[in-house]
């Protein structure tokens, strides 16, 4: 049971620190509105393709669970 007390606390403050860079992190980085996000607006609708924005979080997931995995 210690074991997943542990994994309880890491998981919490990852959880807290995400929701800081999600909070906070609107105003440094605009996340949606990056160059090379899709972003088509018609007369009744509008599509967005976050292209670039999930490749950036998708590289800074990898690099963080790499060096609290090794």
């Amino acid at each position: 049971m210690t074991d997943l007390g542990k994994m309880l606390i890491y998981l919490g403050i990852i959880l807290v620190v995400v929701g800081c860079v999600i909070h906070f992190g609107g105003k440094i980085i605009p996340f949606g509105k990056l160059p090379g996000d899709i972003n088509i607006v018609g007369e009744n609708s509008s599509v967005h393709f976050p292209v670039v924005t999930c490749i950036i979080i998708s590289i800074v997931l990898s690099v963080l669970a790499n060096l609290f995995f090794r």
